[in-house]
């Protein structure tokens, strides 16, 4: 039968069509009007046009379909009135769920976060299990995606086959927007890094993110949560791994975090005065106070999940953004 992938246009998302599409299967995806849907161009699936906050679009988008994958989401780190993230993430869940329990669907596959989850004080790998709570989710992108968690934890518990899955941080091809870390590389490429600070990432193929995903649907258990990560690298480390790949020096200057934080209040205060959206989101330079090291034993155990290189999805990223204009060619 067929799957109805939300957020298909988006850089998990279109990875994961064209993984069920290498499987043989019928895909339809959820679009909303005049979203850029170049990441779909020339794919063979249904486009129906519809809104998370749309519930009528939303069964219509359902309707004859036997898995539902939940990509997509507001992700942004700065928005001038939080409302429109919660309508998106929390309530859109919640009415795409209930149209999916409405309408027979076997499983569910909702895409989280690591930033959902607990982190661990001692910059160890924190797991599925590391204590969390609300009070400790850093600006309003974080909250929306915790209590869209807990809305897929409840429907789980009403006995919608419900699986979650925790994307750490992707790289690779497909990175349209393109997401933060997407954009450091293209500021890496356009050489825009002049210096760096003491935090750290989880990296990811995003090829294996998306198989993750078909994972998920095929041996996850209700109302579980999954990490899909693989290596923990200090933000040094990734800018070293980048310079190996394009020859481009990496910055050796570490700069203190209240040094990006002061310019990005500065900045902040500066574009709402002007109407415009700030170069470094406050949220972004506070989120990055803590390294985001996680541990995806869980998901490789349980569902057989692969960790390809990240060496492999950086250079292809590198290329990708190349090829695209996002920086120039070496």
């Amino acid at each position: 039968m067929t799957a109805l992938v939300t957020g298909g246009t988006g850089f998990v998302g279109a990875h994961l069509v064209r993984a069920l599409l290498a499987r043989g299967e019928p895909v339809r995806c959820l679009v909303r009007e005049g979203s850029r849907r170049d990441n779909l161009a020339g794919l063979d699936v249904e486009l129906v046009e519809g809104d998370l906050r749309d519930s009528a679009s939303l069964e219509a988008a359902v309707e004859g379909c036997d898995t539902v994958f939940h990509c997509a989401a507001d992700y942004r780190l700065y928005v001038r009135n939080p409302d429109e993230l919660y309508a998106t993430n929390v309530e859109g869940t919640r009415s795409l769920l209930t149209a999916a329990d409405r309408g027979g669907v076997a499983r569910v596959v909702y895409t989280s976060s690591v930033g959902a989850l607990g982190l661990e004080r001692s910059a160890e790998a924190a797991t599925e299990e590391t204590p969390v709570t609300l009070e400790s989710m850093v600006g309003h992108y974080k909250r929306s995606k915790y209590l869209a968690e807990r809305v897929a934890v409840e429907f789980a518990e009403g006995g919608l086959h419900v699986v979650i899955v925790n994307p750490s941080t992707p790289v690779g091809e497909l990175d349209i927007k393109p997401t933060p870390t997407g954009q450091m590389i293209v500021d890496f490429l356009n050489r825009k890094m002049p210096a760096y600070v003491d935090t750290g990432l989880n990296l990811v193929d995003v090829r294996d993110v998306a198989e993750g995903h078909l994972l998920a649907a095929e041996r996850g258990r209700p109302g579980e949560r999954y990490i899909l990560g693989n290596r923990n690298l200090s933000l040094r480390e990734i800018l070293v791994l980048l310079s190996r790949l394009t020859g481009l020096p990496a910055p050796r200057l570490r700069v203190p975090h209240w040094l990006p934080l002061s310019f990005a209040l500065l900045d902040t205060a500066v574009a709402r005065l002007r109407g415009r959206e700030p170069r470094v989101a406050v949220d972004s330079v506070r989120m990055s106070r803590h390294k985001m090291y996680f541990d995806a034993s869980k998901a490789v155990e349980e569902l057989g999940f692969r960790q390809t290189p990240v060496e492999d999805a950086l250079e292809r990223a590198v290329s990708w953004f190349r090829a695209g204009g996002y920086a120039p060619s070496p």
